[in-house]
């Protein structure tokens, strides 16, 4: 008896505990919640799904477990600035696991890939670019990225097809730097390893890109990629020449952004210094000799505050339009608060597109460039400041012949308008196509056809970003010719393997010929043949003759003439000495 009764307590003992694990280890996965930021990551968005390569015509998004604990993702919700999404059902990520996030009428089909949970009001991907986020039920950011259509790295698939997969789930924090199109075949890897998987080390410190203002007492720094939030809240690791910081607030839920309080207001008119040390990056990496950017507070234009400063009408078919402006002013301006436009055939202001759709000042003498391609930009020109490319969706049409480039205030002033035409082109220049036209003096009438005039060849034909090839000197100089060096040696050593011709000019419009002749005075090298030219710039010789044939050492001549169209001209000799023959 008593046998039997110790026998059944014990197996009720038994039986309980079992009953109290069980609920115990439920009760584990059911409530587990991401302890830190970047436990889980959004590692591959596909949110341009036309035309089709190989997977559904869906939108969607793959998270991944990158902690080594199971997540349970009930309750948490993905979002974008203009909305977030219902919450997520009851689903444990396992460590090292994917997840498919979709709506109700994609699950079926994206179930075929792997797992796949849906969520109502799944946000719509803006297929040029958008920000997204991945937040807890606390409230917390787990995850966010900013991206847009350059982050494919690749024309074709940015058209459509194909998904965008980060390369390294450990580097969450790089933005564009870790992310690229999909190479699998069916145009993305949904539910398994990304197909550009691989190891992306971040070893750079953050850097301080800009910072816009909010009012007089309160500017946001911006940085090239996410911070630590925790020592970007230190007000110890900020300085702006005069002012002192009171508070530092970083800015979910990219948190590349911190507000600044100050102590004291912004003066307009004031160009100040911001100073950024010690502030991490979620891999550690630290700001040590400290980052600096401009700060203002911004103002609006009044007219030619700033100008329309270069005009690309009749791109190479491979290239897109452009327009440049220039700050001529001391003021500041916030290109959030400017647009570009043309006029119809009404003669009535249309086409109008905000030059950004976020805060970004304008400091004097900054030119900055209004366009619907970067990557073409920089391939046809030399860009020398990419920050200051704004991208429009579309421009205001430029028509090849003649046509409007407007500036519009934020209330639709105009503050600048040209009415240009291919006219206005260096009239020796055979083909304009891929040439700007170029303001010559930012004080002089816009609407001047002789205030504007061809980019010069030795620039590229345009010079988007930077001071105009053809812009006015304000103190003349005589036109000047130099050899450097007097004596070179092509052997490809590495050492005085070119001779340069650095030339200067006083005014814009000349056209050289440069020709270099032997001791014999027999011609052996037609280097340029009626070259627009710059205020200044460069040739180059490499020692070869017309036909690409080694030349004798010895001393040569180096003739060149300049020539405008109002009959100017005259000519240069300089001796180099061309050292040894070449190998």
């Amino acid at each position: 008896m008593i046998f039997h009764w110790f026998r059944n307590e014990c197996l009720f003992y038994l039986g309980m505990k079992q009953v109290l694990l069980l609920i115990l280890t439920t009760l584990r996965f059911v409530l587990l919640p991401a302890q830190n930021r970047y436990d889980i990551v959004i590692g591959e968005i596909m949110v341009d799904q036309s035309p089709q390569v190989g997977l559904p015509n869906n939108e969607w998004i793959e998270l991944k477990n990158v902690s080594s604990s199971p997540v349970n993702l009930q309750n948490w919700r993905i979002g974008k600035p203009t909305g977030q999404s219902g919450p997520m059902p009851n689903y444990i990520l396992q460590p090292d696991s994917f997840v498919i996030v979709c709506t109700g009428s994609a699950i079926a089909a994206m179930s075929a890939f792997g797992p796949a949970i849906s969520v109502t009001g799944f946000p719509s991907l803006d297929n040029d670019g958008d920000q997204l986020f991945l937040k807890s039920p606390g409230g917390m950011i787990i995850h966010a990225i900013d991206y847009s259509s350059a982050w494919y790295q690749n024309e074709l698939k940015r058209d459509g097809g194909w998904t965008l997969e980060m390369i390294d789930p450990k580097n969450p924090c790089a933005g564009s730097s870790n992310w690229k199109a999909s190479v699998d075949p069916t145009g993305g890897t949904p539910g398994k390893k990304n197909s550009v998987d691989a190891v992306n080390n971040d070893q750079a410190a953050p850097l301080l890109k800009r910072s816009y203002t909010i009012d007089n007492l309160n500017i946001v720094a911006v940085f090239d990629e996410p911070i630590d939030s925790l020592i970007a809240s230190n007000i110890a690791n900020y300085s702006i020449n005069g002012l002192m910081v009171t508070n530092a607030l970083p800015l979910s839920p990219l948190f590349n952004t911190v507000r600044l309080t100050l102590n004291s207001p912004l003066q307009l008119q004031t160009v100040y210094e911001l100073t950024v040390s010690n502030i991490k990056d979620c891999k550690d990496n630290i700001i040590t000799a400290g980052s600096k950017a401009k700060a203002g507070l911004p103002e609006d234009p009044v007219a030619l505050d700033i100008v329309i400063n270069e005009i690309l009408f009749n791109p190479r078919p491979t290239a897109e339009d452009f327009v440049e402006l220039y700050n001529k002013s001391n003021k500041v301006f916030d290109a959030s608060k400017l647009g570009v436009a043309n006029r119809n055939s009404s003669n009535v202001i249309s086409s109008i597109r905000q030059l950004s759709v976020n805060p970004w000042l304008i400091f004097p003498e900054d030119h900055i460039v209004v366009t619907i391609d970067p990557g073409s930009l920089a391939r046809e020109y030399l860009v020398k400041n990419p920050d200051c490319v704004f991208i429009v969706s579309s421009s205001p049409s430029m028509p090849d012949d003649k046509g409007f480039a407007i500036l519009l205030d934020q209330q639709g002033n105009v503050v600048d308008e040209v009415n240009y035409n291919k006219n206005w082109h260096f009239k020796l220049l055979h083909n304009d196509e891929g040439v700007s036209l170029e303001r010559i003096d930012p004080n002089g009438p816009s609407q001047d056809a002789v205030n504007w005039h061809s980019a010069a060849s030795t620039a590229g034909y345009g010079t988007p970003t930077y001071k105009n090839s053809q812009h006015k000197l304000l103190q003349s100089i005589p036109a000047t010719i130099a050899i450097i060096p007097k004596v070179f040696s092509p052997d490809n050593d590495g050492r005085d393997d070119i001779a340069t011709i650095q030339y200067k000019i006083t005014e814009p419009g000349y056209v050289a010929n440069v020709t270099i002749y032997d001791a014999a005075g027999r011609p052996v090298r037609h280097l340029v043949r009626n070259g627009t030219m710059g205020l200044e710039g460069y040739w180059s010789w490499d020692g070869l003759g017309d036909k690409e044939n080694k030349l004798s050492a010895g001393a040569y001549i180096i003739l060149t003439d300049l020539f405008n169209l109002q009959g100017w001209k005259d000519q240069f000799k300089n001796v180099v000495v061309l050292a040894k023959r070449m190998n």
